[in-house]
């Protein structure tokens, strides 16, 4: 992995922490891309530390705004010629109906549109790499989602599992949709259930709630090192170079939902994905 630059967004705690040590481990650089400053600068001691590596910055970013995300991108390609390896891993699930800076439901603002976005703008410097590669971290929650185009802010029927399925279920449509657009190019596009992992997704940090289900639940769930394990062998391993628009849990590529190879549907939110952004970008000029 030496002199491969590589980028993880939500790399602050859990599994994008554990991300960073491990790939930064094999002598990458690595970009920590964080909301909040102070957990992003002790998370960049934690991964230097751990990994023994000096070459890894932090980059703050909120995914939940497409200005953040226009100027993070503007700043990324100021200091850097290429991009090898894009991990969008961040994630939000969290108790309580919440909106981005730009209005939109939470985890589909975050989770989907965010990454979108940062994929796009980004994807020039990943084409200058010889072989870069985007890694989608998604979930098997995307087999209960649907995209409810009509209410995509579910302000007619909220639920935490409904709003979290539907993100994560654009995760792999978005997926599949841009391994088809990238076809012919050296860039490849792959997602990924983690499987049950104990990380602090689902808890309010301003109020706490969620803590005791969690801690109960601990036992039972993979370590986010464990969580990981997937992301970093699409980011780094041999086996999966030129293998593009799959679905993996466990190293090994599996189904994803019947829906989520549908490309009429792909299409159709790549478009709304796209009026969404520049909806908000005209807005705020």
């Amino acid at each position: 992995m030496k002199d491969k630059i590589v980028l993880v967004t939500g790399a602050s705690s859990g599994m994008g922490k554990a991300t960073c040590i491990e790939i930064a481990k094999l002598g990458a650089k690595v970009i920590m891309v964080c909301r909040d400053k102070q957990r992003g600068i002790e998370a960049l001691e934690e991964v230097k530390q751990q990994s023994n590596n000096p070459s890894v910055e932090l980059m703050l970013c909120d995914l939940g705004s497409i200005k953040e995300i226009k100027e993070f991108t503007k700043e990324f390609k100021k200091r850097f010629e290429k991009l090898d390896i894009l991990i969008n891993n961040a994630g939000v699930i969290l108790p309580g109906k919440h909106r981005t800076k730009d209005g939109l439901e939470l985890q589909f603002g975050v989770n989907h549109l965010g990454h979108f976005f940062l994929t796009k703008e980004l994807l020039d410097l990943i084409k200058k790499s010889p072989t870069g590669r985007i890694i989608n971290v998604a979930s098997g929650a995307h087999k209960i989602g649907r995209i409810h185009f009509e209410d995509i802010n579910l302000d007619k029927n909220y639920t935490l599992w409904r709003a979290y399925a539907q993100s994560k279920l654009a995760n792999i449509l978005f997926t599949y949709e841009l391994a088809r657009k990238l076809k012919g190019t050296n860039v490849t596009a792959n997602c990924l259930h983690p499987g049950a992992v104990a990380t602090n997704m689902g808890i309010n940090r301003k109020t706490g709630f969620g803590t005791l289900i969690t801690k109960t639940l601990k036992p039972f769930f993979q370590t986010p090192r464990e969580g990981a394990d997937t992301a970093i062998y699409l980011a780094t391993s041999s086996d999966v170079q030129g293998i593009t628009g799959k679905y993996f849990y466990k190293k090994k590529p599996i189904k994803s939902s019947m829906l989520s190879y549908n490309e009429h549907l792909a299409e159709k939110l790549w478009q709304f994905s796209e009026e969404i952004i520049e909806g908000i970008s005209s807005r705020k000029s």
